[in-house]
């Protein structure tokens, strides 16, 4: 490989993590100046704000007027465990997983909860598994798209519009960056950090009318914490809290995280709206695929393009000189790297998960400027022949 130049210009935002992302464009803590700071979240105007959230994420995300939209603890694994724990159990169960938050699930499914028809659907980093065996009689739960393997259900065609059982979709971070078929999924869960730069421990719970059926006619044999209950009622007349889906959330939230939120979604709304976020998530995506293409030394993890994520971008190093290491020193060549591109200020927090392949992740979703995206690529260029040389 021919010497590389240390590049002269560096991203004008550093931050490429998976989550908390970072901020819109143009962001200032002067975002936060409305907040309702120091009022009870169940006073008039705490209330008032969170709906606001509720309502302004109808309308960004398109969600059907028929579903509810809630607030509830614990970030989007709090979202998950909480429809998990409350919906599964009266028909069989697929769950599916390729990377580690879908490996999660497996563990509530096969390890916490007892139940009886559990079929487990598991796939290496890079690739997704196979969806046959579901065939709508099921309920089944999945990642839309793995966040530490870059890989994205692409078509949802493997799910009947006449399903019997419910479908549970991780949506973490995908959903404002890829289509979602809300014909096709009944319970959708995600947090603020993902994709939107949104701060602390906030998820968002969306039921379909099938869903909220569910919730009222079926009451789990085991005990339920308090932030998983989501019915109130004696078993068989249970009906849903529908204050959780108005702003009235289970536990107390930060107003100030709220506020922070309403102006992500705010931003969103007057600059393209969901198709902008879309179609900014493509072009930077585009972009590194563009560059690797023309590569040696590295590649994608997902090696089908239909799959490929859009936001985590997860790409592996496949230079036959760190290929043959032990897995452990490729792992210690690529956090060199990531290291390396720290220090000089150029990018922060992009290696890849810890159980994934050595490797690097970057987080390029519609928040994230194009520019900063073409300019971290020179400086891979130059850390990798910087650190080849020091073998």
């Amino acid at each position: 490989m021919m010497t590389i130049s240390r590049p002269a210009v560096k991203p004008a935002d550093p931050r490429f993590s998976a989550g908390p992302t970072r901020k819109r464009p143009g962001w200032t803590l002067e975002a936060l100046s409305d907040a309702a700071l120091g009022r009870s979240h169940r006073s008039a105007i705490g209330k008032s704000k969170l709906k606001q959230v509720i309502d302004l994420t109808r309308e960004v995300l398109q969600v059907p007027d028929d579903h509810r939209i809630g607030i509830v603890p614990a970030s989007d694994t709090g979202a998950v465990e909480m429809a998990m724990w409350t919906m599964l159990g009266p028909k069989p169960v697929i769950v599916a997983a390729w990377e580690n938050f879908g490996q999660a699930w497996i563990v509530d499914a096969d390890k916490q909860l007892p139940l009886d028809e559990l079929t487990l659907l598991s796939a290496d980093y890079g690739k997704l598994p196979d969806f046959t065996a579901y065939d709508g009689s099921q309920d089944l739960v999945f990642t839309a798209n793995g966040t530490t393997s870059g890989v994205k259900v692409a078509d949802y065609g493997f799910i009947p519009d006449d399903r019997k059982g419910v479908t549970i979709c991780d949506a973490t971070s995908a959903v404002y960056a890829q289509d979602l078929p809300w014909e096709k999924l009944d319970v959708v869960t995600y947090s603020w950090q993902k994709v939107m730069g949104g701060e602390a421990a906030h998820g968002m719970l969306i039921l379909s009318p099938k869903a909220v059926k569910r919730l009222e006619s079926y009451t789990p044999p085991w005990p339920l914490p308090k932030i998983f209950r989501l019915t109130k009622g004696a078993p068989g007349r249970q009906r849903l809290i529908e204050g959780i889906f108005e702003g009235a959330t289970i536990n107390t939230p930060s107003l100030l995280c709220a506020e922070d939120h309403l102006d992500a979604l705010k931003w969103v709304k007057a600059n393209g709206g969901l198709q902008g976020m879309h179609d900014r998530a493509d072009r930077n995506a585009r972009t590194i695929w563009d560059w690797v293409e023309k590569r040696d030394w590295i590649a994608n993890l997902c090696e089908d393009d239909e799959r490929r994520s859009n936001t985590g971008v997860c790409l592996k190093i496949v230079d036959p000189r760190i290929a043959a290491l032990p897995a452990g020193e490729q792992a210690v060549f690529a956090k060199s790297i990531v290291n390396l591109l720290a220090d000089e200020g150029v990018a922060l927090d992009f290696g890849a998960y810890r159980t994934a392949p050595p490797g690097f992740r970057l987080w390029v979703s519609g928040l994230c400027e194009h520019a900063d995206v073409e300019a971290i690529l020179p400086w891979l260029d130059w850390a990798f022949e910087t650190k080849i040389a020091e073998l």
